[in-house]
């Protein structure tokens, strides 16, 4: 077995695994923690297929900065209120999202298969990002000019959800104060 065919699979059991401890951890710090595993799974992914700015971006970025975010989020809205269990939950919310998993999971082997030897769509060849001066200088040119407002309109959408997440976090703190 090729070394990277053992890589993939190692690092995709291990995101499937921590996936699932997102979802089924009942404590959200232990459930966002199990995101950290997932991302860097990810990242080992990236490395696998030779995207290593992609990979380096995955730890940066999202192990990095957004987990922190999640995770300060986390504490910051700890309300210390009981957690809904899935035990909880009826038999038809439990019946749905059986159903619809189970499509997710049928689409997702179907693409699989059907996407055997297919090569990304792209002129983006090995001797053309060679020519551009490289993998990072391509995709820095591409996300600055072309892609330019979604990557600032992604900016304003965290700092968004980070002075929301205070003022929540606020006028929580200022019921509690007033209360005692």
């Amino acid at each position: 077995m090729d070394a990277r065919l053992l890589a993939f699979f190692i690092f995709s059991t291990i995101a499937v695994f921590g996936s699932l401890m997102v979802i089924f951890k009942k404590n959200p710090v232990a459930s966002a923690f199990a995101l950290v595993v997932v991302f860097f799974s990810f990242a080992g992914l990236y490395a696998v297929m030779a995207a290593h700015l992609v990979a380096a971006l995955q730890i940066l970025v999202y192990t990095g900065a957004i987990m922190v975010l999640f995770v300060f989020v986390i504490m910051l809205l700890n309300q210390d209120s009981p957690i809904e269990d899935l035990k909880a939950s009826s038999g038809a919310f439990k019946g749905i999202a059986a159903i619809a998993v189970s499509g997710l999971v049928y689409l997702l082997i179907r693409a699989a298969l059907l996407a055997r030897g297919v090569r990304p769509a792209g002129d983006l060849t090995d001797e053309k990002l060679a020519n551009a001066g490289g993998n990072v200088r391509a995709v820095s040119e591409s996300l600055f000019s072309d892609h330019l407002f979604h990557f600032e309109l992604t900016s304003f959408l965290l700092l968004g959800a980070i002075v929301g997440t205070i003022a929540l976090a606020k006028r929580g703190a200022g019921k509690e104060g007033a209360a005692t």
